[in-house]
């Protein structure tokens, strides 16, 4: 007996249900998008290893799916590195290409490759899956979509400003009320570091300081404490582990706490003017708060950083996320390009509006019309019929085989179609089709010639 067929774990495959339901999501981002004056690109689905090693972080490269060279690539490997069986050394001679990790660097190397071919500002949107070889979890997935919106050429803070419109925008199309747009600065965290002395250990400090919510302080604390970050360091950084209070009373301690920095002290100034900006423009159902703990392991960030948390009726990690990396495509040799951007996490978008019981429920009507088949004459002219609704702008679909009619009004019920036709032979001759309302149980005549009459009663 054949073994039963699975998928990897953390992929998944979806159902015309779930299909219709991630395409509603995909096209009110994508209509934001476009509404905001992005354009759409696409770049592959894998990128030369060197391409994504070392842009996230040590991590993030942990993280990457790697594909193998193809042929027999074991045999190009020295028996000294082949048995050393030390995967560092091993894995540059088998394989040269990875699956993307996210859209972020991918887009960098694009705007890089074509930046003759670009009008800066370049204002981009990218919706397309990208794979971590992460442990997968609620909410966490192995292979998973991203939205991208990434503004590259332009270093103003309204920047910062229309992509938190853009969330609000965009969440408040869905239905999604109470989201919180968390806000916080790398120049923040590097003037935190640098005045508890900590600064040769920032990116140590930020990885740790950024699982707070996740593992609490003492854990934090003692990941600090095995990375080589000093316990007088920690204690001076103390205030940042129970920070409360407005926007503004977050900054004014802040300001205390930085003024010895001034990029420190910059980061707080960015920070400002855009709480400043976003509330002289008001948002719809989102909040913007402050967290002096976000810090977005990746480390090519270097001032504003977004994540965006689902309401707190739901249980669920960051479902958006970003920030400005103005170093980013300097890792590629185009030096002074000024870059910020934020991302829809797609998926688990879908499982809060899910939870929360927010999709439309005309996503469930796949079909506006399913004509019954009584018959191969009256199939034809059944098709005829179908035909001709299609060109109204209809979905409309004929039975494909002539069962029994109960069988194909249960068909009709399961798919939830509104409207079944019945063309039998007593019609045919009649020229006239019946129209039943699935849900009233009324059923109305047509002439046959005349399918629009149909049309314009709906």
């Amino acid at each position: 007996m054949p073994q039963k067929p699975s998928i990897p774990k953390g992929t998944r495959d979806f159902s015309p249900a779930e299909v219709a339901k991630r395409n509603h999501i995909i096209s009110v981002v994508k209509k934001h998008f476009e509404r905001f004056g992005f354009l759409p690109i696409e770049t592959p689905s894998f990128e030369n290893s060197e391409t994504l090693l070392g842009k996230y972080g040590e991590e993030g490269d942990r993280l990457i799916f790697k594909i193998l060279n193809s042929g027999d690539f074991i045999s190009k490997v020295d028996d000294v590195t082949y048995s050393s069986k030390n995967s560092n050394s091993l894995a540059p001679k088998i394989t040269e290409k990875a699956l993307r990790y996210d859209l972020t660097v991918p887009f960098a190397r694009y705007v890089v490759m074509h930046q003759n071919e670009i009008d800066f500002p370049f204002k981009r949107y990218q919706i397309q899956p990208v794979w971590r070889a992460d442990r997968p979890q609620k909410g966490r997935f192995r292979e998973f979509y991203q939205c991208d919106a990434d503004v590259v050429g332009a270093n103003s803070l309204l920047q910062e400003v229309e992509l938190i419109q853009l969330y609000d925008a965009v969440f408040s199309d869905l239905g999604l009320e109470g989201t919180t747009i968390k806000i916080n600065n790398r120049k923040i965290l590097y003037g935190i570091a640098e005045v508890i002395g900590a600064q040769n250990r920032l990116v140590d400090f930020t990885v740790a300081l950024d699982k707070l919510d996740k593992i609490g302080e003492d854990a934090v604390k003692a990941e600090m404490i095995s990375k080589g970050i000093s316990e007088n360091a920690i204690a001076k950084a103390a205030p940042l582990f129970s920070m409360i209070g407005t926007n503004e009373e977050k900054l004014e301690i802040l300001s205390g706490l930085l003024s010895e920095s001034e990029l420190g002290m910059e980061g707080v100034e960015e920070v400002q003017a855009i709480q400043t900006h976003v509330e002289e423009l008001g948002l719809n159902s989102a909040s913007l708060q402050l967290d002096v703990t976000l810090a977005r392991g990746l480390n090519y960030y270097t001032g504003a950083i977004f994540e965006v948390a689902a309401p707190s009726t739901v249980k669920m990690g960051s479902i958006g996320g970003g920030g400005r990396y103005d170093d980013l495509t300097g890792i590629f040799g185009l030096k002074d390009v000024s870059g910020v951007g934020i991302s829809f996490g797609l998926d688990r978008i879908y499982l809060v509006l899910e939870e929360l019981g927010l999709f439309p429920e005309s996503l469930e009507t796949s079909l506006d019309v399913l004509c019954l088949n009584f018959g191969e004459k009256e199939g034809v002219a059944s098709l005829k019929l179908v035909s001709a609704l299609r060109d109204f702008g209809l979905r409309a679909d004929l039975y494909p085989s002539t069962s029994k009619v109960q069988k194909q009004f249960k068909y009709a019920d399961k798919r939830k179609v509104p409207y079944v036709i019945l063309l039998g032979e007593k019609e045919l001759n009649a020229g006239q089709f019946i129209v039943k309302d699935m849900k009233t149980g009324n059923q109305e005549s047509y002439a046959l010639d005349n399918p629009k009459a149909f049309f314009q009663t709906l």
